[in-house]
């Protein structure tokens, strides 16, 4: 149905491009979930129908062999499993309350890991745990957030170092021996000010850092638990990505060979997979917006209603804000325009749905662009040009990034 302009082009709907990139990729999380929920389960469901068909066998032929009923023997089971609940194996493990033990629980919380080995049964506990996980969850993410920016600040110096290197040996051995003009050193500082590292870079550097990581970390594995390689490095992987199934746990024995080397390199193995995976998932992020955002462009449908041929269109689902050519407007004077909305809230008329929405929409971006700048630790002076970006605004983990890499500035 036409709208109200009388463009059938219109008629799309009304989402900007951020609302139509949120609902684009919630609908490929959805597809992504049911793929993958498709791919275990023909993987998995077979070992899980085999695993129960061997079980009732084995049951039945306990109860034959010591004379015991299936109900006896259940009730027995049971009362194992709340055993094992409070951390009660038949094979010797070392206490999970303890100071040491205590320690390691705490981490697997802050951290988000929750390997689910260890769990309060206390009511006080239950408690207790609810308000030290607040606060603590909090703090190791912002401890993440810090770890990622300087990550990205260390990889962005290493490699416009190299990249001022290649740019020196282009300039031929010639130039290199002699001394270079002010003019060639000032555009030579020029063409490096405004240089940032690819997010491709970035993220293969941080891709290979997290593989030694975690072949490092599974090669100790394997030697300390008696685990095959190739479980120890799925372990590293549920653990560093602080999925945390708790299905294979490290440091759960008793005793190992140099125990207190071994808790050691543990504790830091976690850690630093921990920060090395969580900053490669944030810069993976970046390159999944960049295909919802070349997907956005895909979908671009220009109008063709007569006498709107020269009239840009709305900032849509189908056609992205930054295809359009408009004059640039910061968040601080957006609201600015609306002279005759505001006049109307002077005289104490009551405004349309439209422009209240559109009131709310200017408030929510500055309070998100003040956010993004406190954490940052970079305000931006008031009146200062700014241009488009489908990655400024950002908060969080996308707000450190934003105009660090060559794919998330303003500039590019």
């Amino acid at each position: 149905m036409a709208c109200r302009t009388g463009c059938c082009c219109s008629s799309i709907g009304a989402l900007n491009e951020d609302n139509a990139r949120f609902l684009m990729l919630a609908l490929l999380i959805i597809i992504y979930l049911l793929c993958g929920a498709a791919v275990f389960s023909a993987l998995e469901h077979p070992k899980e129908k085999l695993a129960k068909e061997r079980w009732a066998q084995r049951i039945e032929q306990f109860t034959h062999k010591y004379n015991l009923s299936q109900d006896d023997l259940k009730n027995f089971l049971r009362n194992y499993e709340e055993a094992n609940v409070a951390g009660i194996r038949v094979d010797t493990t070392r206490p999970r309350w303890d100071f040491a033990g205590a320690f390691y629980f705490v981490g697997t919380v802050v951290s988000t890991i929750g390997f689910g080995m260890t769990t309060p049964v206390t009511i006080a506990g239950k408690i207790f745990l609810i308000f030290y996980g607040l606060i603590g969850c909090a703090a190791t993410i912002l401890f993440f957030n810090l770890f990622l920016e300087r990550v990205i600040t260390v990889i962005a110096f290493v490699l416009k170092s190299c990249h001022e290197r290649r740019e020196r040996r282009k300039a031929g051995p010639a130039q290199n021996c002699r001394r270079p003009s002010t003019d060639s050193r000032e555009r030579r500082t020029d063409s490096l000010a405004g240089w940032k590292p690819s997010v491709y870079c970035v993220m293969l550097i941080l891709g290979v850092a997290a593989i030694v990581v975690s072949c490092c970390a599974s090669a100790m594995y394997s030697a300390a638990e008696g685990w095959e390689y190739l479980d120890a490095l799925y372990f590293c992987f549920v653990a560093f990505s602080t999925i945390g199934f708790g299905d294979m746990v490290s440091n759960q024995r008793e005793m190992y060979k140099a125990q207190a080397a071994y808790r050691v390199g543990n504790f830091l193995f976690i850690l630093t997979g921990v920060c090395c995976i969580y900053s490669l998932f944030n810069v993976i992020s970046i390159v999944i917006k960049q295909v919802l955002n070349w997907l956005l462009r895909r979908l671009e449908t220009p109008c063709h209603c007569p006498g709107r041929g020269n009239r840009h269109p709305r900032r849509n689902v189908v056609v992205p804000g930054h295809m359009r050519t408009r004059r640039d407007t910061s968040i601080e004077t957006d609201g600015v325009n609306d002279s005759e909305a505001d006049g109307r809230r002077m005289s104490g008329e009551m405004i349309s749905m439209k422009d209240f929405l559109a009131a709310n929409k200017v408030n929510l971006a500055i309070m998100q662009k003040q956010l993004s700048e406190m954490a940052n630790g970079h305000p931006r002076q008031l009146g200062s040009s700014s241009r488009h970006n489908e990655f400024s605004g950002g908060v969080g983990a996308l707000g450190i990034m934003n105009n660090r890499l060559a794919e998330t500035s303003v500039d590019r």
